[in-house]
């Protein structure tokens, strides 16, 4: 079995860290089983919302240390992030209901609702792990699936002058408030940051595929995690589609060039990193066999049932645009995870419904302006705008500096200051700015890529941001409305999920549909994209993770989605109008 090189000489506590889908789970279990089977005592702890270690070794485990029969000298624990957040909301809100107005308990609430108050209230529970030797003292490794963010991190290290901040009302609407409740545990957080910080005793993984996006991301996060001091980091390219793959499959030839391309072109932040690679498995990573044979770069040989591919009816994207045109006019949001798509398969739905002829407005907030720059004045009926996230964010955080923070004092605009580097901060400037396009849906199509939460939104809702800031944008006429309300209006609004035909992405989706149902807004389809299953393939391994893919497309069609369709991985990169076309299931030649 080879060694990575994360491996070599580990410290105490190896934490894996990532966006979901990349394959942190199974990483982090193949390198517990490894560690044990080397003759140490190793603990593995998963924090992560969609963890599903349980599966993985076939052994009911959740919130307490338990024995994997299966491999003597590895214990694993699952910390419920869910049940973490919820106690954490009522230790906070609990002695002020029926003390403050049920409106502003509320709206405390709502602030306690998002991914951040999530993050934090596991990062209460496992820090304990972290600094109490004798919770922990048995284990010689300790690994971490799913490490807290920088700016979860960051967030720890400030002043714990947070409840008074809060109270007065000088936060604006972002991730501040889940850090209320923390002050009486900053002693053992600042500990447990320290043993994060000590390369001696932590290192810290980030795990990534040979995409251009998610390394971008994941040079972002390095830069993040380094700026505070946590030095220790390797990285991880996992999946990596293997060269003796290619043959005759012209769709595993193309995946191996942009893979390549990739690796070849990495971030320069990321190039001075310690590097390991996996390659792609043709299997799923349940059990201790196929765990075993993660690290290896001989893939097992397992049968694969070409007549179930074959036989699986796949709805297309056109199919839903068909729908979608009935309207005439409306607003579409794309919503999802990072990395699934969404900006490609929003222009995919614009070009398909300018292609019949009707207004479309684009709208996206992607950095990487090639798509829009294709786009742009090649079909008739379509114009595309891109809004700059940065620019959008620097506007808003001087106008809430500007206001609020103007009557600060130097610790409560550090606060604030704090508070606006949040990621909620960019969610909510980049919409204001969409909301200002909102309204041309009741005369054309507007469709609209990188749309904010649910939880942003009713956040937003909550603290009465939005109607206050729309209403005076709107003329004196009582009958004006809201993004909230239009969101809210089927008739007015559809809402697309985007996911891929992975376990990790569709749990994060079905989270996230959850979410906006909380908010009134009911997704109307999902859009699972890059799908194997949905192309022919001639490479033994692709053919296997196509059948692999049908458990997850058949979850989303029978447990999830009200409609859905179902978006091949193409060969070539969907750009240009043709190209979209032909990713809509509806291919025509426009030249």
């Amino acid at each position: 079995m080879s060694v990575l090189k994360l491996l070599d000489q580990a410290p105490r506590f190896l934490f894996f860290t990532g966006k979901g889908g990349v394959g942190k789970t199974s990483v982090a279990c193949a390198t517990a089983i490894q560690l044990a089977e080397s003759g140490r005592q190793v603990l593995l702890i998963s924090t992560d919302p969609a963890s599903n270690v349980g599966q993985v070794f076939d052994v009911i485990i959740g919130n307490q240390i338990t024995a994997i029969p299966t491999a003597p000298g590895l214990w694993a624990l699952e910390i419920d992030p869910q049940a973490a957040a919820q106690a954490y909301r009522d230790r906070i809100v609990g002695p002020v209901r029926g003390i403050l107005p049920e409106a502003v308990v509320k709206a405390i609430e709502e602030q306690l609702s998002g991914a951040c108050t999530t993050e934090i209230a596991a990062f209460d529970e496992f820090t304990a792990l972290l600094t109490d030797s004798t919770l922990t003292a048995a284990y010689d490794h300790i690994v971490f699936d799913t490490a807290p963010t920088g700016h979860t991190l960051r967030l720890l290290q400030l002043p714990g002058a947070w409840t008074g901040f809060l109270d007065e009302g000088k936060g604006d609407a972002s991730c501040l408030g889940p850090i209320a409740g923390l002050a009486k545990q900053r002693e053992q957080y600042k500990t447990a940051v320290d043993v994060l910080a000590d390369a001696t005793r932590t290192r810290l993984i980030l795990v990534a595929r040979a995409q251009q996006s998610t390394l971008r991301e994941v040079a972002h996060t390095h830069e993040e995690l380094k700026a505070i001091g946590f030095k220790n980091q390797y990285l991880l390219i996992n999946a990596i589609l293997p060269q003796s793959e290619i043959g005759n499959d012209p769709l595993a030839r193309a995946i191996h060039t942009r893979e390549q391309a990739a690796l070849d072109n990495i971030p320069a932040v990321l190039q001075s990193l310690a590097r390991d690679e996996i390659q792609l498995k043709p299997f799923n990573l349940v059990g201790l066999d196929a765990l075993r044979q993660l690290f290896v770069d001989v893939p097992l040989q397992v049968p694969f049932s070409v007549e179930a591919v074959s036989a699986f009816e796949k709805p297309v994207l056109s199919d839903l645009v068909d729908v979608i045109a009935l309207d005439g006019h409306g607003l579409i949001m794309l919503m999802g995870k990072g990395g699934v798509g969404k900006t490609t398969l929003a222009a995919a739905i614009a070009v398909n419904l300018a292609q019949r002829g009707m207004p479309v407005h684009l709208t996206t907030s992607d950095p990487a302006a090639h798509l829009s720059e294709t786009l742009n004045g090649s079909l008739a009926h379509l114009t595309v705008s891109r809004i700059d996230p940065h620019a959008e964010t620097e506007r808003y955080r001087q106008q809430v500096l500007e206001t609020k923070g103007a009557k600060l004092d130097e610790q409560g605009r550090a606060l604030l200051e704090e508070d606006l580097r949040s990621p909620c901060t960019e969610e909510i400037a980049v919409f204001q700015a969409f909301s200002r396009i909102i309204r041309e849906a009741g005369k054309q199509f507007v469709v609209m890529d990188t749309a904010p939460t649910g939880h942003t939104l009713l956040l937003l809702d909550a603290t009465g941001a939005y109607h206050r800031e729309v209403s005076r944008q709107m003329d004196s006429s009582p009958h004006y409305l809201t993004p909230m309300m239009q969101l809210q209006d089927p008739k007015q609004t559809k809402v697309l999920l985007v996911t891929l035909a992975e376990t990790t992405p569709v749990l994060e989706a079905s989270n996230l549909q959850n979410d906006l149902r909380r908010a009134g807004i009911e997704p109307w389809a999902w859009i699972i994209n890059n799908s194997i299953a949905a192309t022919p393939v001639e490479s033994p391994l692709l053919r296997q993770r196509a059948m692999n893919e049908l458990r997850e497309i058949e979850a989303v069609a029978d447990q999830y989605a009200q409609r859905y369709a179902v978006v091949p991985l193409l060969r070539e990169e969907p750009v240009g109008v043709n190209r979209l076309l032909e990713l809509a299931g509806n291919p025509k030649d426009l030249s």
